[in-house]
């Protein structure tokens, strides 16, 4: 099919009548939407919270471990000079 045929069948779709949609689609489709925003909307609430909540752990842990600074030595030096 060339290009000018196929310009001219979605001429001809678009010129058809519109076929009439039932009233209920459209308050099924915005209780619908409405429904998957409250979903989005709880679950990023939801990994807020985990973000925050790891970093209030790891905020904790370090400062109680304390990585930054050198771990005392396991061995004593030798005794010289005696």
């Amino acid at each position: 099919m060339k290009r000018g045929e196929r310009e001219d069948a979605v001429r001809r779709i678009m010129e058809r009548a519109v076929a009439p949609v039932p009233p209920e689609v459209c308050a099924d489709a915005v209780r619908r939407g409405d429904r998957l925003l409250r979903q989005r909307r709880l679950a990023r609430r939801v990994l807020w919270l985990l973000v925050c909540a790891a970093a209030v752990a790891f905020a904790v842990w370090a400062a109680e471990a304390q990585p930054w600074v050198e771990p005392p030595s396991e061995t004593t030096p030798p005794i010289t000079g005696w």
